[in-house]
């Protein structure tokens, strides 16, 4: 009698969710002890979310960098289902979806990624735009077009959150724009990039500051109306014009996950333990932003796409080894700097021990990029499309 293969159930098409189904189908396994891994998403394509940015400039095309899912794991034995996930059930082993369908799983992985929290701020959710997903990059497109075609003569912009998102946000905005940008950031902290490396923020601050893109320190939002920001500072509040508010702050995780009855942090982030389990539950794991976890030192790790692309490794393989009868290992995070896009060709680095800015960290950076990108096959397409654009632009100039 056949055994009923085991049935792997991923959450999430993340960084963290797709590069561990990538992951697990690498394994050596004979073809009756094979796995079946389904992964579930409530969108149809994947985000490389680091060069959205791109997306807003024209650099780069949503194929690039959202391809389908249907076209990743096409030729893969990874099951794709599009669905949004109503609810878990840890004691039956089971997932179930808004549209009915549900399914049995005897290993678990949480990688749904998380929110923009907009909600602690009046007029945030109705009014600002966040910039996490396609759809995001899509709206803010779709409001440019429309201001950039309008006879107004300065198209004003406000951008919350004096973070790496802001900061890459603020500087492509202004390349775009050009003299008809009059872009704000706005940060409640007493410098952007707090979490930085001297050597990116003092080039950051200086491609802010070639741009004329004004900041606004220790800075806080107390409303936001169609139109209007105001901005309290040092117990004054000014109200400002504009035209255009994105919010780049706050990471929340799904209702879904809020509801789960596993040990959370106060910010309801799913707390593992060294091997990414789940505390309490060896058949669940969490990675990404849902996951409050620490490294094999003892190390809070940080919730940054890199992480997630390390964590996806280690998840693959200790659910490969608990499947087989190996050891799991602990999550061993390896810091390999940081990376920001600071405006058309420039952006800066630093990582092991390298500092680059300009063109050559532009280029470096894409570089790297097209590496992570999740399929050997997409990487392939991405780079002969960088060579041959380029190409096509100078004959058609001749």
């Amino acid at each position: 009698m056949t055994e009923k293969s085991q049935r792997i159930c991923i959450l999430g098409g993340g960084f963290g969710g797709l590069y561990t189904a990538l992951r697990l189908i690498q394994f050596p396994r004979q073809s009756s002890e094979k796995p079946e891994i389904i992964l579930i998403d409530q969108r149809d394509r994947f985000l490389f979310s680091p060069l959205l940015y791109e997306l807003v400039t024209g650099e780069l095309q949503t194929w690039e960098i959202a391809p389908p899912f249907a076209e990743l794991l096409g030729n893969t034995d990874v099951r794709f289902c599009q669905g949004v996930v109503s609810g878990i059930d840890i004691n039956q082993q089971q997932v179930k979806l808004e549209n009915g369908q549900a399914f049995s799983y005897d290993r678990l992985v949480l990688a749904m990624g998380g929110e923009t929290t907009l909600e602690m701020v009046t007029g945030a959710t109705e009014y600002a735009i966040p910039f996490r997903s396609i759809h995001d990059a899509y709206r803010l497109q779709e409001k440019l077009r429309l201001l950039e075609a309008s006879n107004c003569d300065k198209i004003r912009i406000a951008i919350v959150g004096g973070g790496c998102s802001g900061v890459e946000l603020a500087c492509k905005l202004a390349d775009r724009l050009q003299d008809r940008g009059r872009i704000r950031l706005v940060e409640r902290n007493d410098m952007i990039l707090r979490k930085s490396p001297d050597f990116n923020r003092e080039a950051a601050s200086r491609a802010l500051s070639e741009r004329n893109i004004w900041i606004d320190l220790e800075t806080e939002v107390e409303l936001i109306t169609p139109v209007q920001i105001s901005l309290k500072y040092k117990n004054q509040v000014d109200t400002i014009p504009v035209d255009i508010i994105l919010w780049t702050v706050g990471t929340k995780v799904t209702p879904v996950v809020q509801s789960l009855p596993l040990k959370k942090n106060r910010s309801n982030q799913i707390i593992t333990s060294d091997t990414l389990q789940v505390i309490g539950n060896s058949k669940i794991f969490a990675l990404g932003d849902i996951a409050d976890s620490q490294d094999a030192d003892g190390q809070k790790v940080p919730t940054t796409a890199q992480v997630a692309i390390q964590q996806a490794d280690y998840v693959a393989w200790n659910i490969w080894a608990s499947l087989t009868g190996r050891p799991l290992l602990p999550f061993r995070y390896q810091p390999l700097g940081e990376m920001m896009t600071l405006g058309l060709d420039n952006a800066t680095l630093t990582s092991l021990g390298i500092k680059l800015d300009g063109q050559m960290a532009y280029l470096a950076r894409r570089l790297v990029y097209l590496y992570r990108l999740p399929t050997l096959e997409h990487q392939i397409k991405v780079a002969f499309n960088w060579i041959v654009n380029p190409i096509q632009d100078m004959f058609s100039n001749l």
